[in-house]
């Protein structure tokens, strides 16, 4: 689904239009790309694993963020760094870091 908003011209867009994908880049630029065609790919056993593993990082993050002390940690963190909470989360995920379980000891 694609998103516009309109001032005395278009302020932003996002999502697709036909085969075309809009999004944000990190440093605040809209990027168009041409929408991958994905149906003919063969993962790897590797490819799968690492799918698998992205999943469960995305699946802790929502549950830290969820978690107001926890959030509020990411925050001050993503501040610092100059970097998002989301990204934060995921990637302590993937490093092995769990402060969801430190916060319930």
């Amino acid at each position: 689904m694609a998103k516009v908003k309109f001032q005395s011209q278009i302020v932003e867009y996002r999502g697709t239009l036909n085969n075309l994908v809009f999004k944000r880049s990190s440093q605040g630029e809209i990027l168009v790309t041409k929408r991958p065609d994905m149906t003919r790919v063969k993962w790897s056993k590797a490819q799968k694993a690492h799918r698998q593993r992205f999943k469960l990082a995305v699946a802790y993050a929502r549950a830290a963020l969820a978690e107001p002390k926890v959030r509020a940690g990411y925050e001050r963190r993503a501040k610092k760094q100059g970097k998002r909470a989301w990204g934060l989360a995921v990637s302590d995920y993937l490093q092995g870091k769990d402060l969801l379980a430190k916060n319930k000891s």
